[in-house]
């Protein structure tokens, strides 16, 4: 008895099925079936890779979905009444079927999506030709009805399928699971196939392939409803049958109904439908009368041959290319393709959106000359095969980037020129990455997230010489990984669950390029998808069902629309030259050949400049000194991984410091560019066409073999080339050893087109930059004004340059950076308002519009010229925190006014609304004047700190200013100076401490850390190994400013300092450097390093610090990381409270906390262990802390640290012991201080206080939850 499950999920039933498609047709073929159906769940993913893999299996495709049918209409979205759907299996018949199909799966997305993609019974009516269907699973439309209302009621509802779809394609699906009310419903529904005459399948729904994998889609289930895998009430199957059962097994369970089994191989012969389409779908681009796409093509590249080459256009080189292209082109049916390209590329001129063609389109004198790419390809070298080759019927892909902020218009224009329903965009899908799938199921098996972190984290970043990392080769190539899973237990449990979930869809997003435009409408071809998360705001607003490689499968157009951030740049820089200066600068005339560009950019003024910025490029461009566009394109392709390996070689042989050698004579011609050195695919595909006479299609052929490690192919094109170059005087050894070298070099070497179009830019770039600083850099802070990582860095930049960049002011910034000019041909940058967090668009343009009437000339001013009730109170706050109201007042005491701002402004705009105010613009009968308070002390390290969390710097000072006359003095080296220095230069460097990070080494399991400092230029990143972190690690807190000798570490990306020792930069170090220099008179008061009790009652503030810890970088996170234990633990702490204090005796005075302090000599002679090292971690709160139980009696310890300002540090000590007194109570408390690298206990015997969530969650807002420990004492 054979069989066919025609109710199957795949892996595309997201989160739900779990059968990867190849091994499900495998599975189908060893159990002896010869068809199979495909019925995800209301989506069409998965059918075209389901078919091709079946037919090439010998197995026939059945293409069909599980759809859900709506409760009412597809339109109605009652949360009570529409929450729910039935589902209905559909099966196409025919290619009417199909395309019926294309239609349900499309509009139950675009149009009646509702927590599923529904469609309706009027919608099925209408698309119901060449589909079987079935009454489905016990969630179908009839059985769910049968369940829940009774036979009659499911009668109705089964008579309406039956005149919808008709006896012969309406059929009663039966199913055998252990599920208790089956066995009823079965025999209901073979009643009513006998009333009737209808026919009855059998299927098994099935989720999975084997039984052992219930437990693998319960876990996917798990994933997808966030739920635990402990929890009785979530979402299951309901039992572990739902899998591929083998026909006997099919047979065993409906013993008595072999026409069940039958019936579905009657179904499979019936359904027929071939989905291999057959050549190209061009959109039709409409050309001017008298003209086909051949001869109007033709006759724009002739337009533009003469355009760009002048009287050089008839050279033969230049004719023999075009023609050669054109016939290529035309012959393989691509000529209405350059034409929509080259409308795209029209239309950004026109409405002047810059763009650039990245890729191997930039090979075609044909694309250039139709203005779709910008670099010439004759001089630099570029293949045209590369990009087209005949020898693969291929779709051409042309990358275009266009300004990231004219990305819509460009999208825009695409939809409405072949019609919105001819355009989509590109569905993808992410899949379980083996870091993704440890922490999903980690936390479905409720494992504590700090242990799933630690595991996770072990996964390496990257594996040399592998695409993809995986479970698998990280066991294999990873040691610290293999040690964790042999840890066993639950480690290797999870371990082992999530190696086999790597690679499962898991959710749909949109491409971050790709359209797609066809001829006809999309739904003749594919089905459709709403828009995913990532492109709700894409004009084009719909996308397809299926993925790129399937799109270009079914021959249709895809065009890349890319956004790129450095046009944008560009454009804007080039906007204000114009106006600034009267010179129009583009694309096409900005000079690629200008010196002094190439000097400054050898000098490592790299900031902002594409493809080149960041220590690694910068260090080595520096090293380079490029002196031409060729060096520039070189180091565009050589700075991955594997070829970076090759710069030094190529920088001494670029210097003469190394001879130039190569392989045979004959490669010379081809190599010298880069000295002897491969490093384009394109040189591979000359040297063959130069020693084995290779055609271009050929070479391309065999680069393309070599990159993709297609064996079979390679070792073909070896005998190939073999044979061709022994014609031409070269021995079958050296043939071979060139051909064993290349297949190495192919396999990272670069598309030169590609290099040769970024490498255009960043020259370019570096020109703007050099002549146009102040535009430049205004336009890449603008562009980049919401990244403040970012912003700080460039703000670093412009200043080294000799450009200030003014703090933000409501009477002078706009919404972008601009330009304020001042006498002696003076220029600044001045902050703009879009920069600062929590505040947003129209809040500024409220500002800007109120501004347009003059500046304000007071706070009175302001407040009753811009409507504060509509910028609200959080933007107000933010922008008076980060100084951009500083010339109405201090920040405090405008802070203070904040409520009363916005009541006399809403009064004023609400009045002036209804008529009431008088002549002078004040309301009528009423005069609200704010007079600020002089009272309040400024506290500058507050202002700092507002700006640095709100627009990313340090605009109005910087917490390390008092010292740089004292750094400039100590240091050999600043942030930006270290990409010069040579690997192992000793170094000292200096700044504030920003980030800590402590670890063990594997070797003897001793502590080191990486510490981060900042210095007036940017970030300095030191590594403290053990030797120094234990001499040294006392010094080493947070916002403490330091100064570190050591040797330089330049091997990696980014240079760092090996730190050999470390000393702090005190206050008394600065007075000290200023009495000697005699620059000031003034001495600055001796820090007090003692903490002061007193607890009186003090205003809180409205802000509070909340400490994070930074995430890992990829290169920490190589480190095992241990918790670093600084917490006493309860038999310490009792042992610290038993010591007497030589130095304070306990007070008995209500109020007053106990002090014991334990202060040990900064003595080199003494025992290293003696000190108390500051941590960055302490033990965590609880989780499992039993605050119900009233007869415990808790400690509660909070941990301080000294952050070097003592009124910051008491005002939290303040609010912390405020919290704690506000809840009463009989539970204990202490503070654990952390100043100067020693430790201080406060206890306070005569408090008590009542530890709960409320209370803990409180002070997580003050200190952060690390900081906080609670203990039962009794």
């Amino acid at each position: 008895m054979s069989f066919a499950h025609l109710h199957v999920h795949t892996e595309y039933s997201l989160l739900d099925g779990f059968s990867n498609i190849k091994k499900l047709i495998q599975r189908v073929k060893e159990m002896g079936m010869t068809s199979v159906a495909i019925t995800d769940h209301g989506t069409m993913f998965g059918v075209i890779d389901f078919f091709k893999t079946a037919v090439e299996e010998g197995v026939k495709p059945i293409i069909g979905l599980e759809a859900y049918v709506a409760a009412r209409t597809m339109r109605d979205r009652d949360s009570q009444k529409d929450k729910h759907s039935y589902h209905l299996v559909l099966l196409a018949e025919n290619e009417t079927g199909y395309k019926n199909l294309l239609q349900i799966a499309s509009a139950a997305q675009l149009e009646g999506f509702y927590y599923y993609p529904r469609v309706d019974h009027d919608f099925l009516a209408t698309h119901s030709e060449g589909i079987i269907a079935t009454t489905s699973c016990m969630s179908g439309e009839v059985p769910r009805t049968i369940l829940n209302k009774g036979v009659q009621a499911g009668q109705q509802v089964l008579e309406w399928y039956l005149e919808t779809f008709g006896a012969d394609n309406f059929f009663i699906e039966l199913q055998n699971h252990p599920i208790r009310e089956l066995p009823e419903l079965n025999r209901t529904l073979l009643d009513l196939s006998k009333h009737y005459n209808l026919k009855y399948i059998a299927t098994n729904d099935s989720h999975y392939i084997n039984p052992e994998d219930a437990r693998l889609q319960d876990i996917m289930l798990a994933i997808q409803t966030g739920s635990l895998l402990s929890d009785p009430n979530r979402m299951k199957m309901g039992a572990n049958t739902f899998y591929m059962r083998s026909p006997q097994e099919m047979a065993s369970l409906f013993p008595d109904l072999p026409l069940a089994l039958s019936n579905t191989l009657e179904i499979a012969e019936r359904c027929n439908v071939d989905l291999i389409k057959k050549g190209y779908h061009l959109p039709l681009f409409p050309v001017p009368e008298g003209f086909t796409t051949e001869t109007y093509l033709r006759k724009l590249c002739e337009e533009g041959i003469e355009r760009k080459y002048g009287s050089h256009g008839r050279d033969p080189e230049v004719r023999e290319r075009l023609e050669h292209e054109l016939k290529i082109i035309h012959e393989m049916g691509f000529d209405a393709y350059f034409l929509i390209v080259w409308d795209l590329c029209r239309y950004a001129r026109d409405n002047e959106i810059w763009y650039n063609t990245r890729g191997s389109g930039a090979g075609s004198i044909v694309a250039y000359s139709l203005d779709i790419t910008l670099i010439e390809p004759l001089r630099h070298g570029l293949l045209f095969e590369r990009f087209l080759n005949p020898a693969r019927a291929e779709m051409p892909d042309i990358d275009l980037d266009f300004q990231d902020d004219k990305r819509p218009q460009m999208l825009q224009y695409c939809a409405e020129r072949y019609g919105s329903e001819k355009v989509a965009q590109i569905i993808t899908f992410g899949t379980l990455g083996a870091r993704a799938a440890i922490r999903d199921v980690g936390r479905v098996m409720d494992i504590p997230l700090s242990e799933v972190d630690r595991i996770s984290k072990a996964v390496p970043a990257v594996i040399p010489e592998e695409q993809v990392v995986t479970i698998a080769k990280s066991l294999d190539k990873s040691p610290e990984f293999k040690a964790i899973y042999e840890e066993g237990g639950y480690v290797k449990e999870l371990i082992d669950t999530a190696a086999h979930m790597e690679g499962v869809a898991r959710n749909a997003g949109t491409h971050a390029a790709g359209v797609v435009i066809t001829d006809v409408p999309l739904l003749e071809y594919l089905p459709l998808h709403r828009p995913t998360s990532n492109a709700e705001e894409s004009p084009i607003k719909s996308v397809t069902q299926f993925e790129m490689n399937i799109i270009t499968k079914l021959g249709l157009l895809k065009v890349d629309f890319l956004g790129l951030a450095t046009l944008t740049v560009m454009h804007r820089a080039c906007k204000m030259i114009k106006e600034r200066h009267q010179i129009d600068l583009n694309l096409n005339n900005i000079p690629l050949d200008d010196p002094d560009t190439f000097e400054f950019i050898s000098k490592g003024h790299t900031a902002g400049l594409f493809q080149l910025e960041g220590n690694g490029m910068t260090r080595y461009i520096t090293q380079m000194k490029p002196h031409d566009l060729s060096n520039i394109i070189a180091m565009v392709a050589l700075f991955r991984p594997g070829p970076m390996d090759f710069i030094p070689q190529y920088i001494r042989r670029m210097h003469n410091e190394e001879p130039v050698t190569y392989e045979h004579p004959t490669m010379e011609k081809v190599f010298k560019e880069t000295y002897g050195l491969p490093v384009y695919q394109e040189q591979l595909m000359m040297a063959v066409m130069e020693l084995a006479a290779y055609t271009p299609a050929e070479a391309d052929d065999l680069r393309k073999a070599i990159s993709k490690k297609i064996k079979e192919s390679i070792e073909k094109h070896k005998n190939k080339f073999i044979t061709g170059a022994q014609k031409n005087g070269i021995s079958e050894k050296k043939a071979r050893e060139i051909f064993e070298g290349w297949e190495n070099f192919a396999r990272y070497g670069f598309n030169k087109s590609h290099a040769a179009d970024y490498g255009m830019i960043a020259v370019q770039t570096a020109y703007l930059k050099l002549h146009y600083t102040v535009e430049y850099m205004t336009a890449l802070l603008s562009v980049t004004k919401n990244e403040t990582s970012k912003v700080a860095f460039y703000v670093a930049d412009a200043r080294s340059m000799g450009i200030d960049v003014l703090p933000p002011d409501v009477n002078h910034s706009q919404w972008d950076f601009s330009i304020e000019d001042y006498p002696e041909n003076r220029s600044a940058i001045r902050f703009g308002l879009g920069a600062i967090k929590n505040v947003g668009e129209a809040p500024v343009n409220l500002i800007l519009e109120a501004r347009q009437q003059g500046r304000f000339k007071d706070l009175n001013d302001f407040i009753r010229r811009v409507d504060l009730h509509r910028v609200g109170k959080r933007s107000l706050e933010c922008l008076i925190r980060v100084g951009a109201l500083d010339s109405f007042g201090p920040r405090r005491s405008i802070l203070e006014v904040v409520d009363t701002m916005l009541s006399i402004s809403n009064s004023h705009f609400r009045a002036s609304e209804c008529g009431q105010l008088s002549i002078f613009g004040s309301v009528a009968g009423v005069e609200d004047e704010i007079h600020l308070s002089n009272t309040l002390p400024e506290d500058k390290r507050l202002q700092l700190e507002w700006e640095k969390e709100l627009i990313g710097l340090y605009v109005s000072d910087h917490p390390i200013s008092p010292f740089i006359p004292l750094m400039r003095e100590r240091v050999s080296h600043f942030a930006k100076d270290l990409a010069e220095a040579s690997h192992k230069q000793k170094v000292t460097v200096a700044g504030m401490i920003t980030r800590i990070r402590m670890t063990t080494t594997r070797k003897n399991n001793q502590q080191m850390a990486f510490v981060t400092i900042e210095d007036i230029q940017g970030s300095i990143e030191l590594i403290v190994f053990p030797k120094a972190w234990e001499k040294y690690s006392a010094l080493v807190q947070m916002e403490a400013v330091i100064t570190a000798a050591g040797s330089v570490d330049a091997e990696g990306a980014e240079p760092k300092v090996l730190v050999d020792s470390i000393s702090l930069l005190r206050e008394e170090d600065l007075r000290n450097y200023q009495e000697k220099k005699a620059r000031q008179e003034d001495e600055l008061p001796e820090e007090n390093n003692t903490w002061q009790a007193d607890f009186e009652t003090d205003r809180y503030l409205d802000s509070v610090e909340i400490y994070q810890e930074p995430p890992l970088t990829a290169e920490e996170a190589s480190w095992t990381t241990v918790p670093f234990e600084d917490h006493p633990s309860k038999k310490d702490e009792n042992k610290l409270r038993e010591t007497p204090s030589a130095m304070v005796s306990p007070s008995e005075s209500e109020g007053k906390p106990v002090i014991n302090r334990f202060n040990f000599q900064r003595d080199e002679r003494s025992n290293q262990e003696d000190y108390i090292k500051p941590p960055m971690i302490v033990s965590p709160l609880p989780n499992d802390v039993p605050f119900g139980k009233k007869t415990d009696t808790h400690m509660i310890t909070v941990t301080i640290r000294s952050s070097g300002e003592k009124e910051r540090d008491l005002r939290r000590m303040r609010m912390v012991h405020g919290v704690l007194n506000s809840f009463p109570g009989r539970d204990r408390y202490c503070f654990l201080v952390y100043e100067h690298g020693y430790r201080h206990l406060l206890d306070f015997p005569n408090h008590t206080t009542n530890v709960n969530n409320d209370m803990i969650n409180q002070l997580t807002e003050i200190v952060g939850k690390d900081n906080i420990r609670v203990e039962t004492i009794g």
